[in-house]
């Protein structure tokens, strides 16, 4: 039986009070204790800092925002504060994990975080994850230094080298920045403002003015680098958190139709309809079953 919700659950890994930063190191094997525990990981959550997690040994299974992932040794994951997930197995693991919230987070690195989202596992080679892994030791070593005068800075700089470790895999894996077309660069300026703006802002027209090109200009670097137009990429961001709203939380088809800026809640749901086929509350019933 699913527990109700009124909102997504928002989770903190254990943290140091008053730090925002969180880092462990666990090894788990299949017993009644940890079966128990599990239960609390297969509840969908989100956390409030971005959260990453190392493999070190087994096999996890994850849901993130509908989409499941198997995640083997030596991966890394990211997840966004904003992503909901949850655990749907795991065997025999040992994974090291790291949380730090905005406050914490170096400017530079956040805006890379953004970038990147969604992100996949990413598999690290021998040597880095060599690397990694001996980083999370060392900032676990900080962690555990309570009295030192400067606590909290040696943790907070610790925690964001390790930030910078993983996100520098995975910009390896992306297109350099001074090798992206003008299509490109339009297209990932227009999601970074769709991402702020969209229970706000729904017209592609809007969304031109604010990048100061034509809306036809737009729709064409759009198309081009994706295949689809504005519209699309706006009602599947719209449609993204709607589906979490219906899956996780218990506020009504008429309250996440709000939350999201559509006061004409017959039009939400007929965008609903139209984007995934099935009514919202078919889509709840279906995912609750």
């Amino acid at each position: 039986m699913r527990k109700k919700n009124k909102s997504i659950p928002v989770n903190s890994m254990v943290e140091e009070p008053g730090t925002g930063i969180a880092i462990e190191r666990i090894s788990i094997v299949i017993n009644k204790a940890t079966v128990n525990s599990f239960k609390e990981a297969n509840q969908s959550h989100r956390h409030y800092g971005h959260s990453f997690f190392l493999l070190e040994s087994g096999t996890v299974k994850l849901e993130i925002d509908f989409k499941k992932y198997i995640i083997k040794p030596w991966s890394v994951i990211y997840i966004h504060p904003d992503q909901v997930h949850r655990t749907t197995a795991f065997k025999n693991v040992t994974v090291s994990s790291w949380s730090i919230n905005n406050e914490n987070l170096n400017p530079e690195y956040l805006k890379l975080l953004e970038d990147i989202t969604p992100a996949k596992p990413l598999v690290l080679n021998k040597e880095t994850f060599s690397i990694v892994s001996e980083s999370v030791a060392l900032c676990l070593k900080f962690y555990e230094r309570k009295s030192d005068k400067l606590y909290h800075s040696l943790l907070k700089d610790s925690c964001n080298v390790l930030v910078a470790l993983v996100v520098s895999q995975y910009l390896e894996k992306a297109k350099p920045a001074d090798k992206l077309s003008r299509f490109e660069i339009v297209t990932k300026a227009f999601r970074e403002l769709l991402e702020r703006n969209y229970t706000t802002v729904k017209r592609p027209a809007a969304y031109a003015q604010k990048l100061n090109i034509s809306t036809p200009y737009l729709n064409e670097c759009i198309k081009n680098t994706t295949g689809y137009p504005v519209s699309h990429h706006i009602q599947q961001r719209v449609i993204l958190e709607a589906k979490r709203l219906l899956y996780y939380s218990d506020e009504s088809v008429k309250e996440i139709a709000a939350v999201l800026g559509y006061d004409d809640y017959p039009y939400f749901s007929r965008l609903f309809t139209k984007v995934t086929g099935m009514t919202a509350l078919a889509f709840r019933n279906k995912n609750h079953d």
